[in-house]
């Protein structure tokens, strides 16, 4: 009888101690996500920027052949914009905005992946940075100090921000209505920027509202034998990625691992699509590195 009873005790405290544990984790998990050491600032145009701590994360989905396989990328830091580029900001450079949707502070829209190449150009330019993008071949110059479309892997990475679910704030799409404009919440038509909830590293839109262009050339296959540091993309195709989703989109062309691939127009002047937009990024400056890591930035190279 008393064996029984320290028995059952015995297993009794066990179980306790396993859910005790389990919960830890998830609270160490959950930490880690939200708590992510990112700095929001201002670019000296007075655009709200993120700047995002380098790291690994597990890239890709089991979803869609595109998506697959899953894979370990790490990418280095680097600043993005907080929000999706406005029309305000596009017509301040003095390029003709072509949006469908015209409002000052909604998402610039039906753009080519050269007219957002143009505009990093010239919002580099207007900072005093050294532009990134070669504008006879469209190369892009990744040790130029300005702006550029984010590669496919930081988009994502700073999409994710740390989670590891099919949407950022789960695996559920119930609640995607609360951070992104997209086609089961739209009004036929996007949002201003910022309208819905940001994600846990308070970057708005990455769901929904327009789609984004990245820098690299897609290929459904790419992710069989891509880089593990800082990948780029294959080195020429016809189509450019494009990710986020849009405010036509389906809930799930709106997972953080969904991919698209879209012409680029660069041949095509009447390219359009009223769901197609864009944010920038660039790399860190000394002084952002040192606010950022200031425990590392004298130790590592600039990248």
């Amino acid at each position: 009888m008393a064996r029984s009873f320290a028995t059952r005790a015995a297993l009794i405290g066990a179980c306790v101690l396993m859910v005790l544990t389990s919960a830890c984790v998830k609270s160490r998990s959950s930490v880690s996500r939200s708590t992510a050491q990112t700095v929001a600032t201002k670019s000296a145009s007075g655009v709200a920027i993120v700047l995002l701590p380098g790291g690994q994360f597990t890239m890709g989905s089991d979803v869609n052949d595109d998506e697959s396989p899953p894979h370990a990328v790490r990418v280095a830091p680097f600043a993005i914009d907080q929000y999706e580029v406005t029309q305000q900001q596009f017509v301040q450079l003095e390029l003709p905005d072509p949006s469908h949707f015209k409002t000052a502070d909604r998402p610039v829209e039906q753009v080519r992946w050269l007219d957002a190449a143009l505009y990093c150009n010239a919002r580099s330019k207007a900072e005093g940075l050294t532009a990134c993008y070669d504008e006879v071949s469209f190369r892009c110059d990744f040790t130029a100090t300005g702006y550029r479309l984010p590669t496919e892997a930081e988009w994502e990475y700073a999409a994710r921000a740390g989670t590891e679910t099919d949407y950022f704030f789960g695996r559920a799409a119930r609640d995607l209505a609360r951070y992104a404009c997209f086609a089961g919440s739209a009004k036929q038509k996007t949002d201003p920027v910022g309208h819905h909830r940001a994600n846990p590293w308070g970057l708005y839109d990455m769901l929904g509202n327009v789609a984004e262009w990245c820098n690299d050339v897609y290929a459904a296959d790419y992710y069989r034998d891509a880089p593990a540091v800082d990948p780029r993309g294959p080195a020429a195709g016809d189509k450019r990625v494009m990710r986020g989703g849009s405010w036509k989109s389906s809930a799930a062309a709106c997972r953080v691992a969904a991919r698209q691939g879209r012409v680029a127009g660069f041949t095509d002047a009447c390219f359009t699509g009223d769901t197609l937009g864009f944010r920038c990024v660039r790399r860190l400056s000394d002084a952002e590195r040192q606010r950022l890591l200031p425990d590392t930035a004298q130790q590592v190279a600039a990248q």
